[in-house]
């Protein structure tokens, strides 16, 4: 694929969209290529470009390109969150160096620099946003994995109007509204998505400081819901809230041993 649809002296991001143009994007095979082509991220990919992905598409007429993360699949506590990110292309091209410059992976950077990106995509009219959560409840009903999925849906949905395509970090995600593709650690290869992971993580690491008032003895601030030493010890000691994933095994057991000790009460 890389070797028919690029030479290595021609630019990666006018080349390809001609060639898939010539196949016929809009058919079944041309949108089978294009999906393999961004899966492989060969060399007709810009490795050091954090726009590739989205200029394949916006060079292709599909201008409203849609990022999407997660942030809190890991905690024994609280919410799922997934966020859709939109930029218009001018935007993004502009700024990619400029006020952008430094956006990435939210796990990269710092908090400070995460709430001050949180705050710009907030405040820019170029920017779109769509966040949506899925509860505990909803993490215990269907397991974490599909509560994840239906965040991200939700997340798309909250948009002003559905993308024309989704590019969605880590693996496939079934039952989004919108024509997708999957990229492997794609907040840290995708503007988009690097900025969906920022608006997720500072969306949920609010919602643990939020909770962290309501139940300080939990230290939710300090380790924002994962299964620390510190956070694992309050557990034993004070049992679940109901906030708490019951699903997740540490939970479960915090909640079994301290049934037991209210039995020997």
């Amino acid at each position: 694929l890389c070797d028919f649809f690029a030479d290595e002296q021609s630019r990666p991001s006018l080349c390809l969209p001609a060639a898939l143009r010539s196949l016929g994007y809009g058919s079944g095979f041309g949108q089978l290529v294009v999906h393999a082509v961004l899966q492989a991220g060969c060399h007709i990919m810009e490795s050091n470009d954090l726009l590739s992905f989205e200029r394949v598409q916006w060079d292709l007429g599909l201008l409203r390109i849609a990022g999407v993360d997660e942030a809190g699949r890991g905690p024994l506590i609280g919410s799922v969150v997934a966020a859709a990110v939109v930029f218009t292309a001018e935007f993004a091209a502009a700024e990619i160096k400029a006020s952008l410059a430094g956006l990435t992976d939210s796990k990269q950077i710092s908090e400070k620099k995460r709430d001050e990106f949180f705050d710009l995509l907030q405040s820019a009219d170029s920017v779109e946003i769509g966040v949506g959560i899925a509860s505990a409840a909803e993490i215990d009903e269907i397991n974490i994995l599909r509560a994840t999925h239906l965040a991200m849906k939700r997340a798309v949905e909250k948009l002003p109007a559905l993308p024309d395509h989704i590019l969605v970090d880590g693996r496939p995600v079934p039952g989004l509204p919108a024509p997708s593709t999957s990229i492997i650690k794609g907040d840290s290869r995708s503007l988009s998505i690097a900025a969906a992971s920022i608006i997720a993580k500072v969306a949920r690491d609010r919602m643990m400081y939020e909770l962290d008032q309501k139940y300080p003895q939990y230290g939710f601030a300090a380790h924002k819901g994962y299964g620390t030493k510190l956070h694992l010890a309050a557990l034993r000691k004070h049992g679940p809230i109901s906030e708490h994933r019951q699903s997740f095994r540490p939970v479960r057991e915090a909640s079994a041993e301290q049934f037991t000790q209210m039995e020997l009460m």
